[in-house]
């Protein structure tokens, strides 16, 4: 370990090399997916049965956020992105991550890659954000769509 840019950080101590694990965020968008005026959430194979999010998946090298986002819209759930605004930035700590979020508006016909096992289609007016990662960007998104102020 060594004083590192304010913080201490693993780092080569040997004096022969000049390597420090910076352990930055990961950049992963987030997308909440609009689709017949309703929002498209989603189950990962992985997650327990009830627990469904938004679309999210990781930035490619070169690639734009907005990019990103419409490949992940189509590559999970086959759907074209027409209409793409950003909601903002959060930290997810606990995967050391920085989640871009987008509103997408997207059209087409669902049908879900490997990653995904189900969806559900909620009415705006329904839907209720969760207190970490992606749900602080459904929280602003429903703020912003009501015409509130975000806390």
């Amino acid at each position: 370990m060594r004083h590192e840019g304010g913080l201490e950080r693993l780092a080569c101590i040997a004096g022969t090399c000049s390597f420090v694990l910076w352990d930055n965020p990961v950049p992963v968008v987030a997308a909440l997916v609009e689709w017949a005026g309703k929002v498209v959430l989603a189950r990962n194979v992985a997650w327990p049965e009830k627990q469904f999010g938004l679309i999210t998946g990781y930035l490619e090298r070169n690639e734009a956020p907005e990019a990103a986002v419409a490949r992940e819209v189509m590559e999970e759930l086959g759907l074209a992105a027409h209409a793409i605004s950003l909601i903002g930035l959060y930290p997810f700590e606990s995967k050391n991550q920085l989640l871009i979020a987008y509103h997408v508006v997207a059209q087409g016909r669902i049908v879900l890659n490997e990653e995904l096992v189900e969806f559900r289609l909620i009415e705006p007016e329904r839907l209720k954000a969760w207190d970490f990662g992606t749900g602080l960007a459904v929280s602003d998104w429903l703020n912003a769509r009501s015409g509130q102020q975000a806390p």
